[in-house]
């Protein structure tokens, strides 16, 4: 098991290079100017994400869409993920994911248009889409597809199955002192209880858990900062400032490069709000909108609320803290070091954290289990839905259990071998992006409906 662990640690120096962080932040800046600044409609494409069309095509609401999407992003990476960047890439590991987030929401405009774009539907109705169906129908490269297909099913163990699970049944163990095997077991119960249903049953539950299991923790994260409150503008000074200077050992932080603060903030950011890994416009796919611009900017809106507002209050929440109680953060790494974090909030500290934990992991694993399953059906067709459901819900059981350092590491390795072919397919149809926003967007056309037929599949 050493050797296999020290050859997904050798597999992770190679990918997440410095070719992969130029290639992923390079997307983003190219995709940021070749949109004008997509960001800059972020308000309207907020408002958007609440506005029901229920004349379009497509199996869930736009809504449904995105908190899909967020319950597949809002978990770990923002909680455990943040803290384990500033551990290992020192406190500018939270600048770096922060600009990943800011500059990933063009990425993540531009894949849920293309996927939006080039969806298909089935001989039932149910509409598919996402990476491989641009690459197949938009470039004609099935090949890679494939290879997209084949790294999103087995990334979907990692960042939306295992990572989550394994993070919970610590968490929980480090607080109630409850066996890692019970929580597993538990989650992986609810699991296959709300799976059974598809997309549908999948959406009506981030409905309702998404808004709820947000405001809940930024409240936490708010509380935390009232408390830290001398703390944090020297915690935000110190984030910018070792963005950009090597950081020196001390004061609760270990040692860190500009490259290593990079690296684990893109990495971490990556893992966070999936912008240009080709995860959220699977589901972005199916929503019932009038053209891929509407929800394109619904989709990037995500990457507004799981970057932008919740891994930056995340990662100062954790800087201030380390600051305020150096002594504390010793040798701390993962979820230790945000429950000591939000230890500081007196009594219901830990049960906060626990709580908004709990709810961040099942909803993710929720929405993982879709993309999986969509990059399985492609590769296999319907037959294999339920065995990979029944895959799944194991999964979520042993992920509980394992290593937690492995899991992480296996992870990260996934994320960026899918996010290749996705990152591929942007940059070469990135005409496609800007013709389409274009028409709708920029000559002010987004209550247009879409003239391009969507193609019907025997699956």
């Amino acid at each position: 098991m050493q050797s296999f662990h020290n050859a997904i640690i050798w597999l992770n120096d190679y990918l997440w290079g410095p070719p992969m962080l130029v290639l992923l932040f390079g997307t983003h800046l190219f995709l940021t100017f070749r949109t004008r600044f997509i960001q800059r409609h972020i308000f309207k494409a907020i408002k958007l994400s609440v506005t029901k069309d229920p004349t379009a095509e497509g199996d869930v609401s736009q809504f449904g869409a995105l908190t899909t999407a967020l319950a597949a992003t809002i978990g770990t990476g923002n909680i455990v993920g943040v803290s384990t960047a500033i551990a290992l890439g020192g406190p500018g590991a939270v600048l770096w994911c922060w600009l990943t987030g800011v500059f990933g929401i063009s990425t993540k405009y531009s894949e849920a248009l293309l996927s939006v774009k080039y969806r298909v539907k089935t001989s039932n109705g149910t509409m598919l889409g996402g990476p491989m169906y641009a690459l197949e129908n938009g470039l004609g490269q099935k090949w890679l597809a494939v290879l997209f297909c084949i790294f999103t099913a087995i990334a979907a163990f990692g960042i939306g199955n295992t990572v989550q699970a394994n993070s919970i049944s610590s968490m929980v163990n480090e607080t109630f002192n409850i066996p890692h095997y019970i929580t597993g077991f538990i989650m992986a119960a609810l699991t296959g209880v709300v799976i059974i249903g598809g997309v549908k049953s999948i959406a009506r539950v981030c409905e309702k858990l998404v808004p709820f299991m947000a405001i809940f923790y930024v409240l936490g994260c708010i509380a935390i900062l009232a408390l830290n409150s001398s703390y944090v503008l020297p915690a935000i000074s110190l984030i910018f400032e070792s963005a950009f200077t090597p950081q020196a050992a001390g004061g609760g932080f270990i040692g860190a490069s500009i490259m290593m603060a990079a690296r684990y903030g893109i990495a971490r950011g990556l893992f966070s709000n999936e912008s240009g890994l080709g995860s959220a416009p699977i589901v972005a796919a199916a929503a019932q909108t009038r053209n891929p611009v509407r929800q394109a900017l619904v989709s990037a809106s995500g990457t507004f609320w799981d970057t932008v507002v919740v891994c930056a209050m995340t990662g100062i929440v954790v800087v201030s803290s380390i600051l305020s109680n150096p002594a504390a953060a010793e040798g701390l790494k993962g979820a230790a070091l945000t429950k000591m974090a939000f230890a500081q909030i007196p009594v219901i500290g830990p049960i906060v954290l626990t709580f908004g934990l709990l709810t961040f992991v099942f909803s993710t694993i929720l929405g993982w289990s879709y993309y999986g399953e969509r990059a399985i059906e492609y590769l296999f067709g319907k037959i294999a839905i339920i065995p990979y459901r029944v895959i799944w819900v194991l999964a979520v059981f042993f992920g509980s259990i394992m290593t937690l350092q492995l899991v992480w590491d296996m992870a990260d390795a996934m994320n960026a071998l899918m996010a290749i072919p996705n990152l591929i397919s942007l940059l070469l149809l990135s005409g496609v992006i800007v013709a389409e926003t274009k028409k709708y967007l920029w000559e002010d056309n987004l209550d247009g409906i879409s003239t391009d037929p969507i193609p019907t599949i025997k699956k």
